[in-house]
């Protein structure tokens, strides 16, 4: 009877579990655009002028983003005195929100928001052969801090890239937290000891976009731009891609929930034979 229970409440709670067999990489077909997104993971990002702060605010969007783009390839970069590839073209969008969950200042050692090396580094990062079906969208609070953004704009229009950026931030700006672990000990100074106020800078930001044909969006409530900006890419022309992803294709926990309650039903049966045993032989014996 011990026995008996055990194993079923055993096989019950692993059947709760929801347990799946056969995970694998499956070919998908699908027709989009490739877009890139490069996002300014600079400590200027960490400022509250937009809440929780710039970067959490615009790690949502691309969230949200990437929850509603269904067809398009997608590929992460981050930047600030430098940029790094950190996803290359994908259609994996579980992968892509994973490495989305990993962006911090920390991951890029220099300082800065390089704006055109972001550009420049998204433009090697699309297949050489085509001229089209290529988006960029630029995620910053626009402190550039390096010349030629404008020129590598421009010479990505020319390669058939599209950018659309994203500002994040106010006008009105916010102090740069300085944290030890996860504690605040300070906000950033400049050299003359005074506590630094960063701005939205949106002006470069339409310039970009002006100069590669995309449009310029400031998140505000942030679900109208995440429309917009689908919208743009929805009105570019497609092509047909292929890819692999991982998908999860047969549920097993209807077996152990099956195997506990049988085991469960059989020790319910076997305490009342018992019972009734029990009674018999007491007649019996009288």
């Amino acid at each position: 009877k011990f026995a008996l229970l055990l194993g079923g409440l055993a096989f019950i709670i692993i059947g709760l579990a929801n347990p799946q067999l056969g995970t694998k990489l499956e070919k998908v077909k699908r027709q989009g655009v490739d877009v890139i997104i490069a996002l300014d993971v600079s400590k200027s990002m960490l400022a509250e002028d937009v809440q929780p702060n710039r970067l959490e605010r615009a790690k949502r969007v691309i969230s949200q983003m990437l929850d509603n783009m269904g067809n398009d390839r997608v590929g992460l970069i981050v930047f600030a005195g430098n940029a790094y590839l950190q996803m290359p073209l994908t259609i994996d969008y579980a992968a892509a929100k994973l490495f989305l969950g990993t962006m911090n200042p920390e991951i890029v050692p220099a300082q800065g928001t390089a704006l055109g090396e972001a550009i420049r580094l998204a433009r090697t990062a699309y297949p050489e052969e085509q001229k089209k079906h290529k988006a960029l969208i630029l995620i910053t609070d626009g402190e550039n801090h390096e010349e030629g953004a404008l020129n590598e704009a421009r010479e990505a229009a020319e390669e058939g890239v599209i950018i659309h950026t994203i500002g994040i931030g106010s006008e009105a700006g916010g102090k740069i937290p300085i944290y030890q672990g996860n504690r605040r000990v300070g906000y950033q100074l400049d050299k003359n000891q005074v506590v630094v106020n960063s701005v939205l800078d949106e002006t470069i930001l339409k310039e970009i976009a002006e100069a590669s044909k995309g449009a310029f969006f400031r998140v505000r409530g942030a679900e109208r731009e995440i429309s917009e900006i689908l919208a743009k890419l929805d009105q570019m022309d497609k092509k047909d891609f292929e890819g692999r992803v991982f998908t999860d294709y047969d549920d097993k926990f209807q077996y152990f929930i099956f195997v506990g309650l049988l085991l469960l039903l059989i020790e319910f049966f076997i305490s009342q034979r018992r019972k009734g045993w029990f009674r018999k032989s007491k007649k019996a014996s009288a």
